[in-house]
């Protein structure tokens, strides 16, 4: 069985192409069994989209045919991640859709978070509704790889919220998503949260907290180009 944690270990998204390899390799293995090579292969198109090559990765997706409820389920999640991802989130969204009641159908709880998060930022006007439910399915799970979700379902919500200048909404899911972060996140994960709170911040107009935070995100990380950004305009004169 292709579990989380293999995927996890397999994957880098900020390096597609690399995780392409590792993923083709992986389904390539002696002892893999044809369902876990199918699955395998659903994430061989996600990354073959996350490359911007569309059409392949609709190809692959298309051939893949094996009857498992969770193969099932991640060819559909992947085919609205292809569409959403080309520009096109109305027909994602049904994908989306579709993809979330196969895995409540089969009890795959992390999938069906997974459609949510994905019709949350597919169907933007109501991603408030499809946050809501995906953490109303996190409430009643134990596992701590799952209710890692939380982080990116309180932190899209919050980009949502932002460039709708509901700034202090966006606050209170930034904050959420840095909570989440230290409970259940990685260290990039818990990172990224404490960046966001303070982007939000600055768009408060509260900038002496925003500088306080981003200086010790910088001394966390110099190299990171977000950090210096945001920096560079809270230290430019005029800046409060």
């Amino acid at each position: 069985m292709v579990t989380q944690e293999l995927l996890d270990a397999l994957w880098d998204f900020t390096d597609p192409a690399h995780s392409e390899q590792r993923l083709r390799e992986a389904a390539r293995g002696d002892r893999v069994t044809p369902e876990d090579r199918a699955e395998l292969e659903t994430q061989i198109a996600r990354a073959l989209g996350l490359q911007s090559r569309f059409d392949e990765a609709d190809r692959l997706l298309q051939q893949i045919v094996f009857d498992s409820p969770r193969v099932a389920t991640r060819v559909l999640l992947e085919r609205g991640r292809v569409r959403n991802s080309s520009g096109h989130p109305q027909d994602a969204a049904a994908y989306f859709a579709n993809a979330r009641a196969a895995a409540n159908r089969a009890g795959l709880v992390f999938l069906e978070v997974d459609a949510l998060h994905m019709l949350a930022i597919a169907d933007a006007p109501h991603a408030a509704r499809w946050t809501r439910e995906a953490l109303a399915v996190l409430e009643h799970i134990g596992d701590d790889r799952t209710k890692r979700w939380a982080v990116a379902l309180h932190n899209n919500l919050g980009w949502n919220l932002h460039e709708a200048g509901r700034f202090d909404d966006a606050l209170t899911q930034f904050s959420l998503a840095q909570g989440a972060a230290i409970r259940f996140g990685t260290q990039d994960q818990q990172f990224s949260a404490r960046w966001a709170v303070a982007r939000c911040l600055r768009s408060l107009g509260r900038a002496g907290e925003a500088l306080e935070i981003q200086r010790e995100l910088g001394q966390q990380r110099p190299d990171d180009a977000d950090v210096r950004e945001e920096l560079a305009i809270l230290l430019a004169p005029g800046t409060d």
